[in-house]
């Protein structure tokens, strides 16, 4: 097991340098000069050649893209990842303030979609071939289908504007004022659990019919168990094993759906923060943004195949 882990480790850095070196580069290529968007029409026209070059110095941006990447690099390793070019912030502190927001709103869309997916992708398969099973397959089928922005729009139009029970936008901290921010969170948690709870109840329905017909599933009912005994000590862990790798899956999803219910909803998370940084080409933030978001991926894939071993004792991790 240690050395898997530490195998994976050394993997995952690896990609994590090859990410972060892959959209150094394309963020570069994108038309336009930071430094013009940080200055505003009418200070360019008070500014020299030489100033808007003296700034560009400052940040760094002189110097040939293979020093900035080093450099950036050498510093993201230390905590340092630079200063935001569009908000003269350092990026940590930025992330520092946003990545709260990002994981209130994903944690408990993440949680609610595995609990209630797997529930349902259970009940479909124990009452396959009922009304349950059709009922429950066709608002799987109809969740996959239905675009996250427009389901957004959709509700704040009837929930905000016309029935006016739930507020437009915005994001309040549980610690300042509880009642608001679960009314705020519930479009948004809506627009982000919908997509995951139809893909795991799919995953987990199909998973449990394959295990229910296995021969020891038989024996089990054979035997007069009751059939939670059945359902829960032996079908469901047996048949987890794609499930939780799907989980890790949504999990990501999760993290990158932000981007679009926090622009919908105007929640100042770091989903937001990098639409605006890709827009302003901001590029230090836009860079230590996915390294946050590539590092967050790469753990939760190894708590993944942590877990195999864990749903299965004969898998054995060489």
């Amino acid at each position: 097991m240690t050395t898997f882990i530490i195998r994976r480790l050394i993997t995952s850095v690896i990609v994590l340098v090859l990410v972060t070196l892959a959209v150094f580069l394309a963020v570069r290529l994108l038309p336009g000069d930071p430094i013009l968007i940080y200055y505003t029409s009418g200070q360019l026209t008070e500014l020299s050649q030489e100033q808007i070059d003296a700034a560009r110095h400052d940040f760094g941006l002189d110097r040939p893209i293979y020093e900035q990447y080093t450099s950036w690099f050498g510093n993201a390793l230390k905590g340092d990842l630079g200063k935001s070019i569009a908000m003269g912030s350092p990026v940590t502190e930025l992330i520092k303030q946003k990545l709260p927001i990002t994981l209130h709103l994903s944690l408990i869309a993440f949680f609610i979609s595995a609990i209630l997916g797997i529930i349902l992708g259970v009940i479909a398969a124990v009452r396959w071939g009922t009304w349950i099973d059709t009922v429950a397959t066709t608002l799987a089928n109809i969740g996959i289908t239905i675009p996250v922005f427009w389901l957004g729009i959709a509700l704040i139009y009837i929930f905000a504007l016309y029935l006016g029970w739930l507020p437009v936008q915005g994001y309040t901290s549980p610690f300042v004022d509880f009642g608001l921010s679960t009314r705020q969170l519930i479009m948004p948690v809506f627009c982000l659990t919908i997509f995951p709870i139809a893909a795991i109840a799919r995953q987990t329905r199909s998973c449990m019919l394959e295990v229910m017909r296995q021969d020891y599933i038989r024996t089990a009912w054979s035997k007069g168990l009751a059939e939670r005994n059945v359902i829960m000590k032996h079908a469901l862990k047996n048949g987890m094993i794609p499930v939780v790798t799907l989980l890790g899956l949504i999990f990501n999803t999760v993290i990158g759906g932000s981007v679009f219910v926090e622009t919908v909803f105007n929640i100042p998370g770091i989903g937001r923060l990098a639409v605006s940084s890709v827009l302003g080409q901001d590029y230090t933030v836009v860079q230590g943004i996915v390294l946050i978001t590539a590092a967050f991926v790469l753990i939760v894939n190894l708590i993944v195949e942590i877990s195999y071993g864990w749903l299965d004792p004969k898998i054995r991790y060489a």
